[in-house]
């Protein structure tokens, strides 16, 4: 296969959950512009419409799906849809995080962590055993995981210098990052034996125009590459990993943060 074509999904299904998100629009339009057919899932249906039909306006095959992550019930229903529309499931990108309020601090009830534990890991943890079910059928798969270069160190209290960001920082999002990256080796072990891989990407900080001018100045200074994430730094590497261009590759954790980690 010639090196270029090994990068195209055509012919491939792709689930991106969350992909009306931050993150999950830049890799939804680099695996539909990679050719794959790609069924965006999360709670907000309404909102993911609104998301496919503007990339289906663009000649991508981009579909919206429902998904309660927290649902057992609508995991299966997820897998079961796409399948029966597709006939196939090559690719999930675990993209999706919910946010319930833990934030500011770690003195926090403990139902307000289990609620975030549900829907993060036992959620992923789920979904990514019923797509991997449909992929060992097949023999072939690639799923990959979206942590954060949180779940790979600490905080940084600098870069809040100026602003008033970072004050108490909670350790839930740390937690949870940090533990997808044990996650994707031992998913990688489980489910190499039947030609599927799973690896993570560990995105850094991703520039938006709400973030203080002081925390950008800051954080940028702390990479290597002089800056924020931007809105398509994240489709080359998914596509990477979904594709046959990444065939001997699984179990792998990469930053994606331009340095940050790296210092």
């Amino acid at each position: 296969m010639n090196v270029i074509d090994s990068f195209r999904l055509d012919g491939r299904t792709a689930i991106v959950t969350g992909g009306a998100g931050r993150y999950g629009k830049q890799i939804v339009a680099g695996l539909a512009e990679a050719g794959a057919t790609v069924f965006i899932a999360s709670r907000d249906l309404e909102k993911l419409e609104s998301t496919a039909a503007a990339f289906r306006a663009e000649g991508h095959d981009v579909r919206a799906a429902k998904l309660d992550l927290g649902d057992a019930a609508s995991c299966d229903a997820l897998v079961s849809e796409v399948v029966a529309q597709t006939g196939r499931i090559d690719v999930l990108v675990n993209n999706s995080v919910t946010r319930c309020g833990c934030g500011g601090g770690w003195k926090k009830p403990l139902d307000s962590y289990d609620a975030s534990f549900h829907v993060n890991a036992s959620g992923t943890f789920y979904l990514t055993a019923a797509v991997g079910e449909v992929m060992k059928g097949q023999n072939s798969g690639s799923i990959v995981n979206i942590g954060s270069f949180m779940g790979l160190v600490g905080p940084e209290f600098a870069n809040y210098a100026g602003t008033d960001m970072g004050k108490d920082p909670t350790p839930i999002y740390f937690y949870e990052k940090g533990g997808l990256v044990n996650f994707t080796r031992w998913a990688a072990s489980v489910l190499g034996a039947y030609n599927v891989r799973v690896n993570a990407i560990h995105p850094g900080g991703l520039m938006e125009p709400h973030l203080p001018e002081a925390f950008v100045r800051n954080y940028s200074a702390r990479t290597q590459l002089g800056r924020l994430a931007g809105p398509e730094d994240l489709k080359g590497i998914v596509v990477f990993l979904a594709s046959a261009a990444s065939s001997y590759l699984t179990g792998t954790n990469i930053p994606v943060d331009g340095g940050y980690t790296a210092k």
